[in-house]
């Protein structure tokens, strides 16, 4: 079988081909983040993470990596900046972003040779690309999404999940690719710290995150909490702070505000457990396997891929309730760190999400190329 080289690759001075097989191209990939979060080592959201790891990614494989995002985001490849949003985000400046977004696409496009487009947000539709080789990565429950744009189909367009339970919850008939599991950096989270004894909740402080159950679980298991992550500007995040979160802190449960990538492994390897008192189906949890990486164990409640992510009883526990959580929060020290560990490297390596997505930008390329 012959080589086939990408008729779009070579198009830049210094540009690097790599070998896929048989095939060898080199790609231009446009990543697209959410408009209201920074992507970056210190990113806070899960799906800022994998932007940022597939950027990363891309750059050491010898593609062209540019990034679409606010202008407080750190890239490994071109940076194409965006405002970013300081005051309360409402359905104005949404709209007023998605102006903004849409033509700062088209304009990439125009002038770069884009071989393909991956959307991030759960707002893609209203940015997402007419035309061209486009994929859409649903990181959030399915629910969340308009079913409109799940179901919007033209030649070029894909979405995949990012976990197997996410994919069942799709409805009939959504075009969906085989799911790519996320992954985190095992190697840099291999970090040992004398534990300490505090439970920790690390993520977005909002009411689906269950932050007040967390404290409610702690409290009862006599255990000091460490709260950790970003309150976002909207306005339902604040009031939930505000009116369930700032009440009840005091000596025994702390507010410790967002983390970067090295307080974050500082915390996650000195905490007894991680708590994770989801209210919502997660379609997945780099926090989880963060805190596997250092060894910590995760107590979560069984909600979405968070059963497939903790293996009861050997990398943490799956509870019920808040009460369960307490019980679970007392035994965490009969896990094993090790095994947290060996899980976290055998099961969720970066190196494996991101190999699975550039073989997928290839296909989809060369479906996109033998189109045209």
């Amino acid at each position: 079988m012959l080589r086939e080289r990408h008729p779009r690759a070579g198009a830049f001075d210094g540009e690097v081909t790599i070998e896929f097989g048989l095939e060898t191209m080199s790609l231009t990939v446009l990543n697209v983040a959410y408009p209201f979060a920074g992507v970056g080592p210190n990113a806070v959201g899960g799906a800022e993470q994998v932007l940022t790891a597939l950027d990363t990614a891309l750059m050491k494989g010898g593609h062209r990596s540019i990034v679409l995002a606010s202008e407080d985001s750190i890239v490994a490849g071109t940076h194409w900046r965006m405002p970013k949003e300081v005051g309360t985000i409402d359905r104005h400046v949404r709209s007023r972003f998605w102006v903004l977004y849409r033509e700062a696409i088209e304009e990439i496009r125009r002038r770069f040779n884009v071989d393909l487009v991956h959307l991030h947000g759960i707002d893609f539709h209203a940015y997402c690309p007419q035309d061209g080789a486009t994929l859409v990565t649903l990181h959030l429950p399915i629910a969340w999404y308009p079913e409109d744009s799940l179901r919007y189909t033209r030649p070029g367009l894909w979405m995949n999940c990012v976990s197997t339970s996410q994919a069942r919850a799709a409805p009939e008939g959504i075009r969906l690719l085989p799911p790519i599991v996320n992954g985190v950096d095992v190697d840099a989270l291999s970090y040992r710290h004398a534990r300490r004894n505090f439970a920790l909740f690390l993520g977005r402080i909002c009411p689906e995150k269950g932050v007040h159950v967390a404290i409610e679980a702690a409290r009862s298991a006599e255990v000091p909490l460490l709260i950790a992550g970003k309150v976002f500007p909207y306005k339902a995040h604040q009031q939930y702070f505000e009116a369930r979160i700032e009440p009840q802190l005091g000596s025994g449960c702390r507010y410790i505000g967002a983390l970067d990538f090295a307080r974050k492994r500082r915390f996650l390897a000195s905490a007894s457990c991680l708590l994770l008192p989801s209210l919502a189906e997660e379609t997945s949890s780099l926090v989880a396997m963060e805190a596997m990486a250092c060894g910590t164990p995760v107590i979560a409640f069984r909600r979405g891929a968070l059963s497939e992510i903790i293996s009861h009883g050997r990398t943490g526990f799956l509870v019920e309730d808040a009460a369960e959580m307490a019980e679970a929060i007392l035994i965490a020290d009969e896990i094993d760190p090790d095994l947290c560990r060996s899980e976290a490297r055998a099961r969720f390596p970066s190196q494996a999400m991101c190999a699975a997505y550039l073989e997928r930008y290839r296909d989809l390329a060369l479906h996109r190329a033998a189109a045209e």
